[in-house]
């Protein structure tokens, strides 16, 4: 199952629950399963695990030693599990997206989903300023983890922008918007955090204030246009996980040659789910 799949299956349950308040509440979720949701202490690395009782119902149980956002998102990824009739793959850990099998990766975006519904999501993307800063208010506003909200930032802005998640200093997951990927532009999953970038010294412990303007071809593969790229970033020293927003201000970067847009669609597979215009509208450049 692609990503695309488990978030189109994700609305569709979100659509039989019913329209979600803010910050959505979890545990309805779990009850139109038939599952309840207890909180105990589990192992350190645990997150979650449910199970299927005798009468066909569920039994979810989340860890309650970690961050209350942290077990939203475990309700909703236990969820998935059964809506999808995924099984679970606890090898791996939860918080490393370099090592999830593509079972519990389908799984994270069904969670992401319901966590962030897209009908009430999107429409604060187009009236968000760009940046971190904003990405975090909007993680607050739902209860949710900065990398989800990043991502699916990124994913339905209509500005020319890229959420990317590196792990102990390697690209692990690259979130672009529609008009950046017709762009072309493309980061390399597995590639080193460019050298001198602000990314990059936020990793090696150097404080880091705002944003900095960062040659495009640094961070982009067989970049061969000009543009004003900016580079907002924070660095999660626990897990030594980067977080790390690209955005163009789109004044400044001509249109795509057409061979490269079939180039960026063609070779790299899958693209992230949008439903966005092809094109952003007014730049929102953040200093």
């Amino acid at each position: 199952m692609n990503d695309q799949d488990a978030a189109m299956k994700a609305r569709k349950f979100i659509a039989e629950v019913g329209t979600p308040a803010l910050p959505v509440l979890v545990d309805t979720y779990a009850s139109h399963i038939g599952g309840s949701v207890s909180r105990e202490t589990l192992g350190e690395q645990e997150d979650a695990w449910s199970v299927r009782l005798p009468n066909g119902k569920y039994r979810i149980c989340v860890n309650c030693a970690h961050s209350s956002r942290r077990q939203r998102f475990s309700v909703c990824h236990e969820v998935a599990h059964v809506v999808l009739d995924i099984p679970a793959d606890h090898s791996t850990p939860s918080w490393s997206y370099a090592r999830r099998s593509p079972g519990e990766i389908a799984c994270d975006v069904f969670a992401a989903e319901l966590l962030l519904p897209y009908k009430l999501f999107k429409p604060r993307v187009d009236s968000a300023d760009i940046g971190l800063a904003a990405i975090s208010e909007l993680a607050d506003e739902f209860e949710a983890s900065l990398i989800s909200t990043g991502s699916r930032f990124a994913t339905f802005s209509r500005e020319l922008c890229a959420f990317v998640l590196s792990e102990e200093g390697k690209v692990r997951y690259c979130a672009r918007s529609t008009s950046l990927r017709s762009a072309g532009a493309w980061v390399k999953p597995g590639s080193l955090i460019p050298s001198d970038t602000l990314s990059d010294r936020a990793r090696r412990g150097d404080v880091t204030k705002g944003t900095e303007e960062v040659e495009p071809d640094q961070w982009f593969e067989d970049w061969e246009r000009d543009g004003s790229l900016y580079e907002d970033v924070r660095h999660l020293h626990q897990w030594d996980q980067t977080l790390t927003l690209l955005w163009f201000d789109d004044a400044d970067l001509p249109p795509a040659p057409a061979q490269r847009q079939r180039w960026g669609e063609e070779s790299q597979g899958l693209r992230e789910l949008d439903g966005i215009l092809p094109w952003p509208g007014k730049s929102k450049r953040k200093r």
